[in-house]
């Protein structure tokens, strides 16, 4: 398991703050071309995840590609995955009827509810015998959907949520500008330090030495596949 530090993004200088434009909008997710307020992110190549004291924070592997992050903190999680999407219309309609089709195949149910980042899935997903609420949650931006799933906690108590509420809030998509077709995941990374303790270990275990983790603080970051 690896600890990770937050990202902390550079302060601007004195001169650059006012030049610099403040968001249109009171709250994200951010779009990487759009003006976003400065705080400590996750790098993740193409998301920036905002994260929390006491979170631990797991990424989701397809193959050898990292599509997407959880977040865990005191009994709830947040899934999020972000990707691609047309230009010129969102796909979350899509997606949700896709959804709420997929749940009742397997025994589940999904209500269309208002939610914070307005109309969500009220599921309940059936694993074995036991049967589980959840929060889907979508939002559309410009060229790319980010996906949000609320478990444990947080799908059914509103305080629970609100902390994983505000990192969805302040995640920063990064779509970059080359041709993806919708729905096609937003690949993500590990962040520099992450890779540079894997090499470090890696390194260690081949001489025989003790592995020593220099990244002693932050959230800790682990791998699901």
């Amino acid at each position: 398991m690896l600890r990770l530090r937050r990202r902390r993004e550079r302060e601007p200088a004195a001169s650059a703050v006012e030049e610099t434009p403040a968001p249109q909008r009171e709250s994200g997710p951010w779009d990487a071309d759009e003006p976003y307020p400065e705080r400590e992110r996750i790098d993740l190549g193409g998301m920036q995840l905002p994260i929390g004291p006491g979170f631990e924070v797991q990424l989701n592997v397809a193959g050898d590609q990292i599509v997407g992050a959880v977040i865990l903190v005191d009994g709830s999680a947040l899934q999020v995955h972000a990707f691609a999407a047309p230009k010129s219309t969102g796909i979350w309609d899509e997606v949700r009827a896709e959804l709420k089709r997929e749940l009742a195949a397997n025994g589940g149910s999904a209500e269309e509810v208002e939610g914070p980042f307005g109309v969500e899935l009220a599921a309940k997903v059936r694993q074995g015998d036991d049967v589980h609420p959840v929060r889907f949650c979508g939002i559309d931006g410009p060229r790319w959907f980010l996906r949000a799933v609320f478990s444990g906690k947080a799908a059914t108590d509103p305080e629970a949520a609100a902390p994983l509420e505000d990192v969805v809030r302040d995640i920063v998509v990064v779509r970059g500008d080359g041709p993806m077709p919708p729905k096609e995941p937003i690949e993500l990374r590990l962040p520099p330090e992450a890779r540079q303790a894997i090499e470090q270990q890696q390194a260690a275990a081949a001489s025989g030495r003790p592995a020593v983790d220099p990244l002693r603080r932050g959230p800790e970051m682990t791998e699901t596949r």
